[in-house]
């Protein structure tokens, strides 16, 4: 076998790092009585820790609330661990709070979170990612036993399956991999050559969780003709697709001291918060379309469409943001992981069909008002003219202005039963002139 067929399944890269994300369902607020301490886990390189206040440099101060919280409402957690289990070493975990505006006032769903759980592979990598992608061929899942993650959280949570709204159908894995000497498909030749064929085949590979014998790739839809492919630097790439993402170096790793740990340290921090803030715009994007669904399920339109219309706005104010930060790899990220999931395009037909539902209710209403005043012309307008004439003629007897009442009454009735008068009482109760008066 050739260097050029080196199968990514054999290969253990010079430098390596996974991280899984679950969807998860907390019981209570994670605080130090339960070994959880406020903020992202701060990975450090050398002198540098990547905490809350080294992290929100690199956002904008929405983003970083979204992704941190603030130091009187936290959103977001950390606790260290030391677990070894089939070939993967468990170093930290993380807990993002990701209510929305619905389950935020829904009792017993206001604690929808993330789980993070950062990984050190100690074997090959992309086995692990076959398995934990549950792969037909591919070994036991390695998130069981001493890093099953109901074990682990310890009844702080319980892992979402996948039949809610806001669940994903596998774990998220983000995989980080860098070449030695003899894994050439990966390396570029020289600084200023171009990428071998290999380099995007293996980048494919890490990001699907998958092998050729799982997904053959057709070469016309090879991975670098996909806008979800970011060129982070001459020495490494990123692919973002819809249940994993890989990050590939293309020259040799020189080890300690390498680019490669500022590297690493970033495709697990400020790279992963860019992918963990598309994955909270996916969940309010199925919640505003679910919510969408449901405008018609309540005969009060109006106030379903008027709350809509705030959950979208506080959505676009909080969390819509498609340029994070004035660092351009993690905005390439973001719009990669918007762009797998069509969250501007699904966004856009949101904003439209909300915008036809809210003229619908403003022509309900139009229709109501106009039907009130049609009811009110029917009402006065006989019974002006009787007491007009009554006035006119000097009429003050109370038997008079009795038989002018009655026969007012009489012409009001007669009017509301032709075309008009059931136009108008049609009208006024929000419904169609042959409808029977509608439901809305």
């Amino acid at each position: 076998m050739s260097a050029s067929d080196l199968p990514l399944e054999a290969v253990t890269g010079a430098r390596q790092t996974l991280t899984v994300v679950l969807p998860v369902r907390l019981r209570r607020t994670p605080d130090a009585r339960s070994g959880w301490a406020a903020g992202p886990y701060p990975f450090a390189l050398g002198t540098r820790r990547t905490d809350t206040a080294t992290r929100s440099g690199y956002f904008a101060p929405a983003c970083a609330r979204v992704l941190y919280g603030t130091p009187e409402r936290p959103c977001r957690w950390h606790r260290p661990f030391a677990v070894t289990h089939e070939g993967l070493r468990l170093v930290a975990m993380e807990i993002l709070r990701t209510a929305t505006a619905r389950t935020a006032t829904t009792p017993g769903n206001a604690q929808h979170a993330l789980l993070v759980m950062h990984f050190t592979p100690v074997g090959p990598l992309l086995p692990l990612l076959r398995a934990i992608g549950h792969r037909p061929t591919a070994g036991p899942d390695p998130l069981t036993g001493p890093l099953d993650p109901a074990a682990l959280l310890d009844g702080l949570a319980d892992v979402r399956d996948h039949a809610g709204t806001f669940a994903l159908a596998r774990p998220y894995t983000v995989a980080f991999l860098t070449p030695g000497a003899e894994h050439t498909p990966a390396l570029r030749a020289g600084p200023g050559a171009v990428l071998p064929d290999g380099a995007d085949r293996w980048l494919w590979q890490l990001a699907s969780r998958s092998a050729p014998v799982d997904f053959p790739v057709a070469p016309e839809s090879a991975p670098h003709h996909d806008s979800s492919v970011v060129r982070v630097s001459a020495d490494w790439s990123a692919l973002v697709l819809r249940h994993g993402a890989a990050f590939l170096g293309h020259r040799v790793d020189g080890g300690d001291g390498d680019f490669y740990e500022f590297g690493a340290l970033h495709a697990r921090t400020v790279y992963l918060d860019a992918l963990l803030l598309g994955s909270l715009q996916r969940d309010h994007i199925d919640e505003l379309t679910e919510e969408l669904s449901e405008v018609f399920d309540s005969e009060r339109l109006t106030r379903r469409v008027t709350a809509l219309e705030k959950n979208i706005a506080r959505f676009r104010s909080t969390y819509w943001r498609q340029h994070l930060t004035a660092h351009g790899p993690a905005n390439g990220l973001l719009r990669a992981f918007q762009h797998q999931h069509r969250l501007p395009e699904r966004f856009a037909e949101i904003l439209a069909e909300a915008a036809d539902y809210s003229r619908l209710t403003q022509t309900l209403e139009s229709q109501q008002i106009s039907g009130a005043l049609g009811v009110l012309t029917i009402l006065g307008l006989p019974l002006g003219t009787a007491l007009g004439v009554l006035q006119v003629l000097g009429d003050e007897s109370v038997s008079h202005l009795l038989v002018a009442l009655a026969l007012s009454v009489a012409a009001t009735a007669g009017a509301l039963t032709t075309r008009y008068g059931r136009l108008v009482l049609s009208s006024l109760r929000g419904g169609a002139p042959d409808d029977g008066g509608g439901r809305r």
